[in-house]
């Protein structure tokens, strides 16, 4: 959306325009049906603007194409026709062009110029926004990483839905209807329910999510927080995909993901990305992030289609940004996992104090063996039952963050899973 800055609407918009102000957005009355009204802001936006030049016509117009499947399907999702340009939008929501637009682009979208290409749902969504901001509940460059976090977040899964979910169940069948024709009623039964499943995980991750905030010591952690900050990362990825076809590729890195995805949240840790070969996860409590580590080791090495791995945890102070971490603690999990053997966890001294700490691992194998051996002899008392045992490597110097001690992170007297 190209934002007028002027402030001056085009002279044959006049009319149209105070039209826009005339109509309440929320009057289920109004021209438009009070389902675009249900629409959450990123859906109501995710294929207005994607469509807004792909040549199927302006259904705002007489002559529109309303047989044009992709027009349809646009109406369908959105529970509402294109009707209003960008300027119009931003003047019936009560914020300037300028706003409205660096809200679009938050979001995802691309500039559309002064097509008629948004619905009620989009000037409801300014109106939301901006009256967040107005009511000093959000500023407005928090608003404008609220749209930006959701636009990012809400654009995967829909690429994802369309690439993978919808194309699947879309193939022809015996039937004789094209996939075009499956589409349009698909669509229409899966609609409503999907929209329903995402509230409600998306509920409960926000429920997750203001747990550990609150649980967090004082203010201060509620940004920057220690955690524990590990990498998983599959070895010779870049052999592969010159032997691999593309498929079978894709295969491989979707069964890695999935496989990575559980794994950390059965263990009560969260996945923070996924990049194609490596997996970047965190936890509040470095046990937790130890049994991840050691669970996902042990589990591709125990799945012949799957090459070997390897696995760098760091604890320590980590900023937290729209879902993402920062920070040294970040960077040195990242370089852990670097200079890790295949189907190895090493972990940094920090990490290694922190498990110490909490008692998963003993301070000193020294001390450990002394009460073992007490304990066995009658003379001392039974020793802690460890989880962990930590095994320092060579000291080296790594680039940007000096020399760094490594340690072998393994299960402690050859313990294994409880699964």
């Amino acid at each position: 959306m190209t934002a007028d800055d002027s402030g001056a609407a085009p002279r044959d918009m006049d009319t149209e325009d105070d039209a826009v102000r005339d109509v309440p957005v929320d009057d289920p009355s109004g021209a438009e049906s009070g389902s675009a009204t249900h629409n959450a802001a990123a859906n109501s936006n995710a294929t207005t603007h994607g469509g807004a030049d792909d040549g199927a016509g302006d259904p705002g117009d007489d002559n529109g194409d309303e047989n044009n499947i992709a027009v349809r399907l646009e109406q369908l999702i959105l529970g509402a026709d294109r009707r209003y340009t960008p300027f119009q939008a931003a003047r019936g929501a009560g914020v300037s062009m300028d706003l409205a637009a660096r809200f679009w682009r938050a979001m995802g979208f691309a500039d559309i110029g002064q097509v008629k290409a948004l619905t009620e749902a989009d000037v409801l969504a300014l109106r939301r926004l901006s009256g967040l901001v107005e009511a000093g509940l959000l500023s407005e460059a928090m608003a404008i990483q609220v749209a930006r976090s959701t636009g990012q977040t809400t654009a995967r899964l829909a690429d994802w839905q369309i690439d993978s979910f919808l194309e699947g169940l879309t193939e022809p069948q015996d039937s004789g209807l094209t996939r075009t024709e499956i589409t349009y009623p698909l669509v229409e039964l899966l609609l409503p329910e999907l929209e329903e499943f995402l509230v409600y995980v998306w509920r409960r991750q926000l429920a997750a999510a203001t747990g550990r905030v609150v649980r967090a010591q004082d203010d201060a952690e509620m940004v920057d927080r220690r955690l524990a900050v590990g990498f998983a990362d599959l070895v010779g990825f870049t052999r592969l995909t010159r032997r691999l076809e593309d498929e079978e590729l894709g295969e491989l890195v979707e069964a890695f993901e999935t496989t990575c995805s559980d794994l950390v949240a059965a263990h009560g840790g969260r996945l923070i990305k996924t990049l194609g070969d490596e997996v970047l996860f965190s936890a509040d409590d470095a046990g937790i992030a130890a049994e991840i580590g050691l669970r996902l080791i042990e589990t591709m090495t125990n799945d012949e289609t799957m090459p070997e791995l390897r696995v760098g945890i760091a604890f320590g102070t980590v900023t937290t940004r729209m879902g993402d971490v920062f920070g040294t603690t970040v960077n040195l999990a990242s370089r852990l996992t670097s200079i890790a053997p295949k189907d190895t966890v090493l972990v940094d001294e920090a990490f290694a104090e922190e498990l110490g700490r909490i008692g998963d691992a003993p301070v000193s194998e020294a001390d450990a063996a002394a009460a073992e051996k007490a304990a066995a002899e009658g003379t001392g008392a039974p020793p802690p039952s460890y989880r962990f045992a930590l095994q320092p490597m060579w000291q080296r110097p790594v680039r940007g963050l000096g020399v760094v001690e490594p340690w072998l992170l393994s299960r402690r007297n050859g313990q294994g899973t409880n699964d």
